[in-house]
């Protein structure tokens, strides 16, 4: 099969496409044959050396990835026989190996695709639309509220807007250009701003006819950095800034962004006891989407070009999920 190698930690550059050998399954496992590998911002970090909240660092050379969808092509000893033939899409935790034309994973992983979802849609939801539900959980928007969504045409961001309009919210989404806000505003955002407008807050508090108080009431948030820093500050008495990603800061980076009895992080062991566990929030993602009130935006690349991917994903320049396509 053909897969996308890391021999060495560094840029994207170090991404290679090569032939491997096929994967075998073992007991309880079964395989996919790929049709989409989700593409996520942990990878570029992990990619370029970064352990993130993973135990771990991947042992070298590695196949990158943790989230495929495609068809169960062949299953491990004990596996049921109905598997087979199956279009499936599976998270793969901590083990990589989704940036392949095949990919093994462990039965219970693994969720049937609905029928309405291609598989580009399924890997969008697998990953990013469970962990967009898990950050919900910890501020359920309502008529009441103002939200603000940094990064509002990034894969999370773009089902956060549209959970919230579900909701009744009034929502202001922020994104870089005229393309990105074009998306936003399709999504349903009431208010769509380009945050590389250095006036971006006042233009937010001029829409609300508050120009001296804060505005909104939740903030989802997972860049952090200036634009973190500039949303808090638009929050009013009694609001909430949660905390899920660092993507303008880079891993590991400071939290200056962070205020105290405001912010919250709300990645991890707290999100997955609301929930009830991953699989859980798996089902209910699949379930929204399959349903029609979230839909997930898709930036397509070749598999072969996972490299191209990793850039234009850290350079901001993709919209909604990106998904690698054998």
């Amino acid at each position: 099969m053909h897969a996308v190698r890391l021999y060495a930690f560094g840029p994207a550059e170090n991404l290679t496409y090569e032939r491997i050998d096929d994967p075998v399954p073992r007991p309880g496992q079964v395989r996919i044959a790929v049709a989409a590998a989700g593409v996520h911002l942990l990878d570029a970090a992990l990619r370029a050396g970064h352990r993130g909240p993973l135990p771990e660092r991947a042992a070298l050379p590695t196949v990158p990835g943790r989230e495929v969808a495609g068809v169960v092509d062949a299953l491990g000893d004990g596996v049921a026989g109905l598997w087979l033939g199956r279009r499936v899409v599976a998270h793969l935790g901590n083990a990589p190996g989704g940036y392949a034309e095949l990919a093994v994973t462990e039965v219970d992983r693994i969720h049937e695709i609905p029928r309405n979802l291609d598989s580009a849609e399924a890997v969008a939801m697998i990953g990013t639309g469970r962990t967009a539900l898990g950050i919900v959980q910890f501020a359920e928007p309502g008529p009441d509220d103002v939200v603000v969504v940094p990064a509002a045409a990034g894969g999370i961001g773009t089902l956060l807007v549209q959970y919230a309009k579900n909701a009744g919210a009034t929502v202001v989404g922020l994104a870089g250009g005229a393309e990105k806000t074009a998306r936003v505003r399709a999504d349903g955002a009431d208010l769509a701003v380009d945050y590389t407008d250095t006036a971006w807050p006042a233009k937010v508090r001029a829409h609300f006819g508050a120009p001296g108080q804060g505005p909104a009431t939740i903030v989802y948030d997972g860049v952090g950095g200036e634009p973190a820093r500039q949303s808090v500050a638009l929050l009013g008495p009694g609001g909430r800034h949660l905390v899920f990603g660092w993507s303008a800061e880079g891993i590991g980076q400071g939290e200056g962004y962070v205020v105290e009895g405001v912010s919250e992080s709300v990645l991890g062991p707290a999100m997955l006891r609301k929930a009830g566990g991953l699989r859980a929030l798996e089902l209910r993602a699949l379930a929204e989407a399959a349903q029609g009130r979230l839909r997930p935006a898709v930036t397509r690349f070749p598999l072969a070009e996972a490299a191209a991917a990793h850039r234009a994903l850290e350079n901001r320049g993709t919209i909604g999920k990106v998904v690698l396509e054998p």
